[in-house]
């Protein structure tokens, strides 16, 4: 089969990774409230709140490594006669550090900053602060690349063009919960595509599916790969 593959991958895929949900493994996120430390609003209240939190996230991403989940998809990108292409919520990078060489990021990356006074974006030290200064514009506007609640999701318009000519669609790892990203498969039926979830357990859409498999990324991942690079 030569068709186009689109993957969309969430928190599941990298929780074995020791990179959870909203409940970390280490309380991380349990100790925010999420309406400070992840919209605009929270990051111009409290700009130094928000740096505190995502170097600590920042942190856990470069302490973790990736899982037998992201090697499959490294291997299905580079081994399907077809194209493959990974769209993920995740702000990681364990995708791209377990193999994958195409990854667009809706949620944009922990690993990127962002210049909120002239848009200008940069590789992210392990440590930002409130008065570092832009590389291109040297205001003191530094925030993490990342997408928060409130704000328009990255490369929109390039995963509709993809899903509108997928000839199969995943969902790993999601919880089906959180748009625009839950209405990918709606959209991907539209398109004729043939609907996968894999998950850990059913998600709130998984009703949209055509089919379903169930148990952790690390094992269903790799066995749904292997499935399709079958001959």
């Amino acid at each position: 089969m030569h068709d186009k593959i689109v993957i969309l991958t969430g928190a599941g895929i990298s929780a074995e990774s020791g990179l959870g949900t909203f409940r970390d493994v280490d309380g991380l996120w349990t100790k925010y409230d999420l309406e400070e430390v992840a919209t605009p609003e929270g990051f111009a209240r409290n700009p130094d709140f928000v740096h505190e939190f995502y170097n600590a996230r920042r942190a856990n991403c470069a302490g973790a490594a990736p899982n037998a989940a992201h090697a499959a998809l490294a291997r299905l990108e580079r081994d399907h006669p077809g194209e493959v292409v990974i769209v993920t919520q995740n702000v990681d990078n364990l995708h791209e550090r377990g193999g994958a060489a195409h990854v667009i990021h809706m949620h944009g990356q922990l690993d990127q900053a962002l210049c909120a006074a002239c848009g200008h974006r940069w590789p992210a030290p392990a440590v930002m602060n409130t008065a570092d200064p832009c590389p291109a514009c040297a205001a003191p506007a530094t925030r993490p690349d990342v997408v928060w609640f409130g704000e328009i999701p990255y490369h929109m318009d390039a995963i509709m063009a993809h899903l509108s000519g997928c000839a199969i669609f995943a969902a790993i790892g999601t919880s089906g919960e959180v748009y625009p990203a839950a209405g990918f498969v709606d959209l991907a039926t539209r398109a004729g595509a043939h609907t996968v979830e894999l998950n850990l357990e059913p998600s709130s859409v998984v009703s949209a599916f055509a089919e379903t498999r169930f148990g952790p990324a690390s094992q269903v991942v790799p066995a749904w790969v292997d499935s399709l690079l079958s001959p």
